[in-house]
């Protein structure tokens, strides 16, 4: 199996495994860690709250699933709160541990946006502007727009950011980790048109 989208009951899955499959990518929503186990690549999806998507992924029993698997080498991607998930700590409604994949935190948007006259949650399309060449961007060209959703973003991770999106601060877009394995879009390529889908398909060739 190409690509498994972790089923615990937090994410779009549906427009998810609905973008792979147009593309022509094998693809299972699955919980299954024998399955997860035997897949090529895996993603992360997630929407809603930091700590309640991290208790979640325990009580599926994934949580140290995805960190074997990820340490292991095997390809992750985390979409929106899936690539929050992949930092050390979140502070949304509290403070809370999050699978330590990569260095940095999870923080609330507004208190740092140099206007603060702009809306969060930020929503919409923005622009993507590529700091460092990637794999994943071997479809991707840079300025391309991509669509965000999200009242929090990644702070204190500027060595593993690829890419950033500006909304008066630089939004952490794109991250990888250190080893090289495990990336995380802040944005939902499912949900970004054909930049989303190139972006995607790239992964899948990863």
């Amino acid at each position: 199996m190409a690509v498994a989208i972790i089923d615990y009951g937090v994410g779009n899955l549906f427009s998810l495994s609905s973008s792979l499959r147009y593309l022509g990518i094998e693809v299972k929503v699955t919980a299954d860690e024998r399955e997860l186990k035997a897949a090529e690549r895996i993603i992360l999806p997630g929407v809603g709250a930091f700590g309640d998507a991290a208790a979640k992924l325990r009580e599926s029993g994934l949580f140290a699933v995805v960190q074997d698997l990820a340490g292991a080498g095997k390809p992750l991607l985390g979409i929106c709160l899936g690539m929050q998930l992949l930092f050390e700590r979140g502070f949304e409604y509290g403070e809370h541990q999050g699978l330590g994949l990569l260095p940095g935190t999870v923080e609330a948007l507004q208190p740092d946006l140099a206007d603060q006259t702009l809306k969060v949650p930020h929503i919409g399309w923005n622009s993507l502007k590529i700091l460092h060449p990637d794999p994943l961007f071997k479809y991707f060209k840079d300025g391309e727009f991509v669509y965000y959703v999200h009242s929090y973003y990644a702070k204190n991770c500027a060595e593993n950011t690829l890419a950033v999106s500006d909304y008066s601060l630089p939004v952490t877009g794109v991250v990888r980790s250190s080893r090289g394995s495990v990336w995380g879009t802040q944005f939902h390529p499912e949900k970004s048109g054909a930049a989303g889908l190139r972006l995607l398909r790239a992964f899948a060739e990863i």
